[in-house]
């Protein structure tokens, strides 16, 4: 049976097509990458990646949902926003027009996700270090300017791959760390109401063991 959580936290992928949002989140979930990914096409949105936090020995999940770059499909994408706690927005450091669109992605971040949603920026394919066109400085700048961390990733040599989903995962946990007490508070009450039922349902002694007779 699946076990149930009364916690649930959504983390969303955006940007333009082609930048990577999917080979960011086949090689942190599968450990896999695909230099020939089809890019990610809507109306048909993927299914959200679960995965549990690795920050917690508890493991609370997370959903991770890739979604589609292209300008026809933002309506789509923007119902994700309001109820994601996370976002990633990723440009591809060999295409400064990606690099560019990143504050068209943040003012639609600001628009639809809720308040004190928590954003990390990620320039990818960092490998293609020969078709670089934004520095990296740059985008540690326009981190700075947005109030977000900032990594340079590649899903091709795991390049800061794990780091950037922990660092992520962190951060909502943080935001919502009195909600996350309050689950535990309801959890370990829960845990000790069933211990004393159980231990009340134990036996008293030796005789409440013995068999009856029937002759």
């Amino acid at each position: 049976m699946a076990k149930q959580y009364d916690v649930l936290f959504r983390l969303l992928l955006i940007g333009d097509s082609g930048v990577g949002k999917t080979c960011l989140l086949c090689r942190f979930t599968d450990n896999e990458f695909h230099s020939s990914h089809i890019s990610t096409i809507a109306p048909v949105p993927p299914l959200p990646t679960s995965f549990h936090s690795p920050c917690l020995s508890d493991g609370l999940p997370f959903y991770c949902r890739d979604t589609a770059g292209q300008e026809r499909y933002q309506t789509i994408t923007k119902q994700y926003y309001r109820r994601a706690q996370g976002i990633f927005l990723v440009y591809d450091i060999s295409s400064e027009r990606s690099y560019q669109h990143i504050m068209k992605w943040v003012s639609d971040v600001d628009e639809y996700a809720p308040e004190g949603v928590q954003k990390i920026l990620i320039g990818n394919k960092a490998d293609e270090e020969q078709k670089r066109q934004v520095g990296r400085e740059q985008g540690q700048q326009l981190a700075r300017e947005y109030g977000m961390d900032f990594y340079e990733t590649s899903a091709c040599t795991n390049l800061n791959i794990k780091e950037s989903f922990t660092r992520l995962t962190e951060l909502v946990l943080q935001a919502h760390r009195k909600e996350l007490e309050g689950v535990r508070t309801r959890a370990n009450h829960e845990l000790a109401l069933a211990e004393l039922e159980e231990e009340e349902g134990k036996p008293e002694g030796p005789a409440n063991s013995s068999k009856t007779c029937w002759c």
